[in-house]
């Protein structure tokens, strides 16, 4: 059974798709496990509809190998069934990505009301008995981010006045004090190493930016998959046009 001219570059072209297809699922499953990454030392205080954008983004680039085979043997053995296969799976799979990408540009928009409230709930915890991971993080993210508290070191007094005060804040919301001696307290009498910008910026801003980059990958992986589906959904019905002209 001969495809035409047109259905043979089709065919071609679709063989170079799966390549290309194959690769965004390597691009995708890395894009998710990165943000899961990113994401990971702050499992504890995070809402965890910032980790289910990205595992299910890993789930897709997974199935996008399966995918491709159908892909490559249909087109191959010029088999309309596995061809036809291989174009709802395509569909589907754009539909699910689409999905993803929407999802994380509404999660950006919910950013910072969703890390204010994690942040809040949190500091409560901070040097408690069974807090000593939430105490870590919250030293990490001071640290990491050069910031004090959610919106300003005030916080830690409004959220524990018998632990903090204006005088008395952990340690992590002051800059180390380079040639220190003796007795260190934070903040110090001159105020100067204090970290004065909260929280809910740079940290908010670093978990915002890995949000975009989710909807970013869903959305421009979907598109060119769109295209994918154009061909797949043209060479199988070139082959079955071909296999009825047969008889």
């Amino acid at each position: 059974m001969a495809l035409s001219t047109s259905a043979n570059f089709i065919k071609y072209l679709l063989f170079l798709f799966n390549f290309f297809f194959a690769i965004t699922g390597v691009i995708i499953m890395a894009v998710g496990l990165t943000v899961q990454g990113a994401y990971h030392n702050f499992r504890d205080i995070l809402d965890a509809k910032f980790f289910s954008i990205p595992t299910f983004l890993v789930v897709i680039g997974s199935f996008i190998f399966v995918i491709a085979f159908f892909g490559c043997c249909g087109a191959y053995k010029e088999n309309y069934c596995m061809t036809l296969t291989f174009s709802v799976l395509l569909i589907l799979i754009f539909i699910l990505e689409l999905a993803a990408g929407i999802s994380g540009y509404v999660l950006r928009n919910d950013t910072r009301e969703l890390v204010s409230n994690a942040l809040n709930s949190s500091m409560k915890s901070y040097g408690g008995e069974n807090g000593g991971d939430i105490t870590l993080i919250w030293d990490e993210i001071q640290v990491d981010f050069d910031c004090c508290g959610v919106y300003n070191s005030s916080d830690w007094g409004h959220s524990n006045s018998a632990k903090f005060n204006e005088t008395f804040l952990p340690m992590t919301c002051c800059r180390q004090q380079t040639g220190a001696v003796g007795y260190v307290s934070c903040p110090d009498p001159t105020g100067a190493t204090l970290r004065k910008t909260g929280c809910i910026d740079s940290f908010g801003d670093f978990i915002k930016a890995h949000a975009v980059s989710l909807g970013a990958a869903g959305i421009a992986l979907a598109v060119i998959q769109f295209f994918g589906i154009l061909f797949a959904c043209y060479l199988a019905k070139q082959i079955k046009l071909q296999g009825v002209s047969s008889y």
